[in-house]
């Protein structure tokens, strides 16, 4: 279990916010998937966005995010996963959305050769995975991140250590 105390601060939606989140890591889960599920996490921070299952679920996101009344409004993945389960997804919600960062036009490109439902709806976007590597390498129990996003890129200050990540959308049908 690790705890991220997140200063927040949006520019780009007006969104400002402190986070105090818990995220249990998956024995199978890497550092640098973790640390792709905090900034899917604090980019798509909003009303009834949460954690799923994960890992520990075969059938659920990263992340999702719910109305009031419980019913799905968005599907988050991390990582490159399956057209099929993209498919099932894009049928179940009308927002779903990846954060990647390995073979991404090739995944944008296998969910319109694998016809997946409303493909071109999907939001895909590429993160820089040496980023992601150097600030999982900062990883600690307790971790205090201040986070800015402004112009679609975000910096991240950890202690001492800063971090630019711009994520890149890929357009699916694109590719």
């Amino acid at each position: 279990m690790r705890r991220f105390e997140v200063a927040l601060a949006d520019s780009d939606r007006g969104l400002y916010d402190n986070l105090d989140l818990r995220v249990a890591q998956h024995p199978s889960e890497s550092d640098r998937y973790l640390v792709a599920r905090m900034v899917a996490r604090t980019l798509e921070h909003g009303e009834g966005v949460d954690w799923s299952k994960g890992l520990a679920a075969d059938d659920e996101p990263a992340l999702w995010q719910r109305d009031l009344r419980g019913d799905l409004q968005a599907w988050i993945e991390v990582g490159s996963p399956a057209p099929a389960r993209l498919h099932k997804a894009k049928k179940a919600v009308k927002r779903v959305v990846i954060y990647a960062w390995n073979r991404v036009d090739a995944l944008a490109a296998s969910l319109v050769e694998e016809r997946v439902y409303k493909a071109e709806e999907i939001e895909l976007f590429e993160l820089d995975a040496a980023v992601l590597d150097a600030v999982a390498a900062t990883l600690a129990r307790t971790n205090a991140w201040d986070v800015a996003i402004t112009g679609g890129t975000i910096y991240l200050s950890i202690g001492g250590a800063s971090f630019e990540l711009s994520p890149r959308r890929v357009r699916v049908g694109d590719a």
